[in-house]
């Protein structure tokens, strides 16, 4: 799972580091240590100039809703957003597989958040606390997923601009990441970014599936409980946490 992560890119960056277009309209991304469902996140994209199917493919950085909506959505705020689509399923999953096929990205991310269920320090109760681990290269690199986007247009609005939104990907847990949950969110090394982005191809089930060398390369650390509160932001959020402050109730949205 998933369903928060920190990221300090900024689009315009982004669009250097990776030889891409910025197509956000925004020179400069303000840092955001708590992103939550429903935000408007960075992903990365390849397509053809619109229109022109015989133009040369370019990444593309896109400003995109995360939690993704199907293009068949009566109304996007109707249900629960689908911020996490299970790998295992997503060829198959009416709300997924059309963009497996046709529209996959890159979530760009510095690290991202899970819970433990522990003990609350010195509560002889026996209530628990939600603790918040934060996982991220030990090298400070960015880190890629795997994503799925859609293209939303309002069937009551049909010429305002359509709605842009992503979900990332997620697998069973493997390695050091396993003590922490059960799943992962999928990390797509830089030698898979070409065959996943190719939007002239359907993809291939050898894409997703875990790296062991990116898996290898992440770090865990608890951190500060004030990040189980999407109110709270800033780089303290990220700062190890010595434990001895109960956690607080997780709130994902």
């Amino acid at each position: 799972m998933c369903g928060r992560y920190a990221t300090t890119a900024d689009p315009a960056a982004l669009a250097v580091e990776l030889d891409a277009v910025n197509e956000t309209g925004e020179p400069v991304e303000s840092a955001n240590y708590n992103v939550a469902p429903t935000t408007g996140v960075l992903t990365v994209v390849a397509r053809h100039d619109h229109g022109d199917a015989d133009s040369p493919v370019r990444r593309r950085i896109r400003r995109m809703r995360w939690g993704l909506v199907p293009a068949y959505a009566k109304d996007p705020g109707r249900s629960a957003p689908l911020f996490n689509a299970r790998s295992e399923t997503v060829a198959t999953k009416p709300s997924f597989r059309t963009s497996l096929r046709h529209k996959r990205c890159l979530v760009p991310m510095d690290g991202w958040y899970e819970w433990q269920t522990e003990p609350a320090p010195g509560d002889t109760a026996g209530r628990a606390v939600k603790v918040p681990y934060y996982m991220s290269r030990g090298d400070g690199q960015r880190i890629f997923m795997a994503g799925l986007w859609s293209v939303w247009h309002d069937p009551k609005a049909p010429t305002d601009p359509p709605l842009l939104s992503t979900t990332i990907l997620t697998t069973d847990s493997v390695d050091q990441l396993a003590n922490v949950h059960e799943r992962m969110p999928l990390i797509l090394p830089p030698d898979r970014w070409d065959a996943w982005l190719d939007p002239d191809s359907l993809g291939h089930p050898d894409l997703i599936r875990p790296s062991l060398e990116a898996v290898a390369a992440v770090e865990i650390r608890r951190v500060s409980p004030k990040v189980n509160s999407v109110r709270n932001n800033g780089p303290d959020l990220l700062a190890p946490d010595d434990g001895e402050r109960a956690g607080e109730q997780i709130s994902l949205l």
